[in-house]
């Protein structure tokens, strides 16, 4: 059995944790590391238990205490060979990663970290690199998938693939129009390496998941152009009209942005 808990998922700060016996991996660390590790250790999964910290790009809100992890916390930190040299050229990093701390991996190519085999894939996003991750354990398949601009036939595969899924959807596209954000912020927002609406997100579940589908997280909503109860809402009503049943054919649920949501327990066979 996998443990999954979301720490914090929007613009304050990402950070999710996967635990699977005596292997415990962080998947961004974009919270303070004080409250990181307050956190971890009300949940009961203390700091010292993380063996590994991945990273999905280099945005302050996925990376902000990256380097307080490795270098004060001595942990390995996996990422793309570009986004550790992201990592290390963002204004939010005071302590930069040395090469003892930096885990390079490669998109479409399986690491190994304990008890997960970990398989990073490409996600449109305006950061140095995105990867999406998939992790496997024990018949468990997970897909991450944030920051995403739109649906590539990586992402597609992922949703695929997923019997537990975690996918952006960050706003309602008529709120970021009429919304008082400048128009060179909404051009970024509503382009193919800003971020998934609902509405897109809704369209890669009806397209691409499968029955081996069991629960969908949906992530990174924005505090200004995006409300919970609407993202549920549009997400459930597009699934249905397309003869997809919410609570049937798989749940869908939406992470809390600057609270933890969890902690969930993934199985591999339904209960």
């Amino acid at each position: 059995m996998t443990d999954f808990l979301c720490l914090g998922s929007g613009s304050s700060g990402n950070s999710y944790l996967l635990k699977n016996g005596n292997t415990c991996i962080l998947i961004d660390a974009g919270i303070g590391i004080r409250t990181l590790k307050k956190t971890l250790k009300e949940y009961g999964f203390p700091l010292d238990h993380i063996d590994a910290v991945l990273i999905t790009h280099d945005h302050a809100d996925h990376i902000k205490a990256v380097g307080h992890l490795a270098n004060d916390h001595n942990k390995p930190i996996y990422a793309t060979e570009m986004v550790h040299m992201g990592i290390n050229r963002n204004y939010c990093i005071s302590s930069k990663l040395t090469s003892k701390h930096q885990h390079t991996v490669n998109k479409g190519q399986a690491t190994q970290i304990g008890n997960f085999l970990v398989t990073p894939f490409e996600v449109s996003h305006d950061s140095t690199d995105c990867v999406g991750y998939k992790i496997e354990a024990e018949g468990i398949t997970f897909c991450l998938i944030t920051d995403c601009g739109h649906i590539t036939a990586q992402v597609a595969q992922a949703v695929s693939e997923a019997q537990y899924l975690v996918i952006e959807s960050n706003h309602e596209e008529s709120m970021v129009q009429s919304g008082p954000y400048p128009a060179y912020l909404k051009s970024r927002i509503l382009s193919n390496q800003g971020h998934l609406s609902n509405r897109q997100c809704a369209d890669a579940l009806v397209s691409y998941a499968t029955p081996l589908l069991r629960h969908v997280w949906l992530c990174h909503l924005s505090e200004e152009n995006n409300h919970p109860e609407l993202a549920k809402k549009t997400v459930d009503q597009i699934l249905r009209s397309n003869g997809i049943v919410v609570g049937k054919d798989f749940e869908v649920e939406v992470l809390k942005r600057k609270t933890p949501s969890g902690p969930f327990l993934l199985q591999e066979d339904h209960i």
